[in-house]
């Protein structure tokens, strides 16, 4: 997705330098509604930066445990002007469709807004297995890791209004790349990828994210089976006690020359 049509769009700014003014052109990284539907039924209104939109959809189904797995998914159709996305489950998951929608109250999420659907603060508290990969990845590969991710940032070169996540192997392979105005929709666009890819859990992969660990971003990872999250800024409190408490390692202030360790730093060797 990551120079996907649509992303940016040509402006023409006012540059002030010196107390001199000139007009210029520029690029800035778009931001538009999306509204995810089930059955044709509204179920969220988030702000995205097109493209990708079919794995944001499922990201965030899975996020918010309205699915479990591909099987969930029995179609995904966009709108031709698309600012709606149609989800039709099946199984459990259309099941549980009537309790789900009459439990939710349809909100619009910002592009700054993982949660904003949920209405009680027991809501933040989804059930999630408890992370217990064993493996470890080497210290100097976690620092590099923003670093290989702002290298392949294609939108963000254009624009510099951009975050991004990117899904890594052990050994520091960069596999996905996803950039959104929001960071929780860069990760939901990965996750839902390697849903829809039949890839999940993910417990052998290290997730990166620009810019601050959030308490969503560590439980998308986390429902995910993703066991690492590096973050180039720092985590928050919650972020770092849900965190501790489901078994993943978190590391925060990622730079070429170091990180640091906030919970679980048994796989860092």
């Amino acid at each position: 997705m990551s120079n996907a049509p649509g992303a940016w769009r040509a402006i023409e700014v006012y540059r002030v330098r010196d107390g001199q003014r000139s007009v210029a052109e520029d690029r800035a990284a778009t931001e538009a509604p999306l509204e995810i539907r089930l059955h044709g039924r509204p179920f969220v209104m988030t702000m995205r930066t097109p493209g990708a939109d079919p794995d944001l959809a499922a990201g965030f189904l899975l996020a918010e445990q309205v699915i479990a797995e591909r099987a969930d998914i029995d179609s995904i159709a966009q709108a031709d002007d698309e600012s709606a996305i149609d989800v039709a489950l099946r199984g459990q998951a259309f099941t549980r469709l009537d309790a789900r929608l009459a439990g939710r109250r349809h909100v619009a999420a910002t592009s700054a807004c993982g949660v904003c659907g949920r209405q009680t603060a027991d809501a933040l508290d989804l059930p999630i297995a408890p992370i217990t990969a064993a493996w470890t990845m080497s210290a100097a590969i976690v620092a590099g890791l923003p670093d290989r991710l702002r290298a392949q940032q294609a939108v963000f070169d254009r624009t510099g209004g951009l975050h991004a996540a990117g899904l890594f192997t052990a050994d520091g392979t960069l596999l996905e790349i996803a950039e959104d105005v929001g960071r929780h929709n860069a990760v939901d666009k990965i996750i839902g990828r390697m849903l829809r890819n039949g890839a999940l859990p993910l417990s052998s992969h290290v997730l990166c994210v620009s810019g601050r660990a959030s308490f969503e971003l560590v439980q998308k990872a986390l429902v995910a089976g993703i066991p690492l999250l590096v973050a180039v800024s720092a985590p928050s409190t919650m972020a770092i006690d849900l965190a501790t408490r489901h078994g993943l390692t978190l590391a925060g202030f990622t730079r070429g020359d170091g990180f640091n360790l906030y919970a679980h730093p048994q796989r860092i060797a």
